[in-house]
């Protein structure tokens, strides 16, 4: 059985141990006693060296835990060392969901579903059905409040039969490891724990998610909060020095450029059908009748959907007995327009064609789309077409 340190001292950083048992290889050990926390309750495992060799892995395997290590180490005494930079990162995003869990109970009744601790976001799921942002606001001001009061973070041990006052009831059995937020908090947990909210430092809320009936809070606590804000700061400065606008009249900016993009982008789209009907007018013109009087006309594109070519099928078959094909290579697709009078049903067509391709597709009386297998395909389909349209109506 390995004695875990940490369950008693969250700062213990550097401790000696004995090996009582290794893989075959030598890389994976197992020690008397260890002060590194396992990947357990959503938080992740601490990293460091052991006897000088990288730790790369912490697995919790019940009565003991396995240390996975990026070297092997013989057996005897080691020297352990603790990542305490990832430690006390871990130890600050722990308490601080502690904290913004209580804090969310204790004002709008929202219990916490589920935690994960990310490498570089955390979440609390909590049993809700929304979360305003005057509300959301209200809880980050009252975590931090919580945290500038400094109050102390304690661990106590007590039997689950106790009443224990949880802010959530635990399901284990036996003797509880009980870590409590003075005045605000009680939680049945093994994490790593800071001895003050103080050293939580800033808590920080950034988005809010929809998760199977729960709202999902992402956060952040302490140095990563603070890198967060700077590095928003810094993106927001940099959005303020574009429009060198003072950084405060940025969203109002921006706001109106987009409305701007908006209206632009409108006005693109209705000059683009404009020209594409006169461009298929053009074509018409210069295209050639054959003996029935039908127009014929193929474009074709490079890439990408066929909405460029859909005006001027539209300009082209809005004249008397025409028929317009238009195709895209890439991905390879194809479009059939037909004028009222041709007296050919495009979708019918089309799909025939493209059947004989090894594509598929259809649509309308006069207006049908669909895909072929490849270019080669895609050009049979167009022939096919042709000849198809060229053949004297039933």
């Amino acid at each position: 059985m390995t004695e875990r340190l940490y369950y008693a001292d969250s700062y213990l950083a550097e401790f000696q141990a004995r090996v009582v048992d290794r893989s075959s290889d030598g890389a994976t050990l197992y020690l008397d006693r260890t002060a590194f926390y396992p990947t357990s309750g959503g938080q992740p495992f601490d990293m460091g060296s052991i006897a000088g060799a990288q730790v790369v892995d912490v697995v919790d395997e019940g009565e003991r835990i396995a240390h996975v290590l990026a070297a092997p180490v013989s057996s005897g005494e080691v020297e352990c060392r603790i990542d305490w930079q990832r430690r006390f990162d871990h130890m600050q995003q722990h308490s601080g969901q502690h904290l913004l869990s209580a804090v969310l109970a204790e004002l709008f009744g929202a219990a916490t579903v589920s935690v994960h601790f990310g490498a570089e976001i955390s979440t609390v799921d909590v049993e809700t059905p929304s979360l305003g942002a005057d509300q959301i606001r209200a809880a980050e001001k009252r975590a931090n409040e919580a945290v500038w009061e400094n109050r102390p973070v304690s661990v106590t041990y007590a039997e689950s039969s106790e009443e224990l006052g949880l802010r959530k009831a635990s399901e284990r059995a036996g003797l509880l490891r009980v870590v409590s937020i003075s005045g605000l908090d009680r939680s049945a947990c093994g994490g790593t724990h800071v001895r003050a909210t103080g050293e939580i430092g800033l808590v920080a809320i950034r988005r809010l998610d929809r998760v199977r009936g729960a709202v999902r809070i992402e956060f952040l606590c302490g140095l990563r909060a603070l890198r967060r804000v700077r590095a928003d700061f810094d993106a927001l400065v940099k959005i303020a020095q574009t429009f060198s606008a003072p950084l405060d009249d940025t969203p109002a900016l921006v706001a109106a450029q987009m409305e701007a993009l908006k209206s632009a982008e409108k006005d693109r789209r209705r000059v683009e059908q404009e020209l594409g009907v006169l461009q298929g007018r053009a074509l018409y013109d210069v295209a050639s009748p054959d003996a029935r009087g039908m127009r014929r006309v193929v474009k074709r594109i490079a890439a990408g959907a066929l909405d460029p070519l859909r005006a001027m099928a539209q300009g082209f078959c809005a004249r008397p007995k025409a028929m317009f094909v238009g195709a895209a290579g890439e991905p390879p697709q194809l479009l059939l327009v037909t004028s009222p009078d041709s007296g050919m049903d495009a979708g019918k067509l089309l799909k025939a064609a493209l059947a004989e391709a090894g594509g598929r597709g259809g649509g309308a009386a006069h207006l049908a789309q669909g895909s072929a297998p490849s270019g080669e395909a895609l050009e049979k389909a167009i022939a096919t077409l042709t000849a198809l349209s060229a053949s004297p109506p039933d």
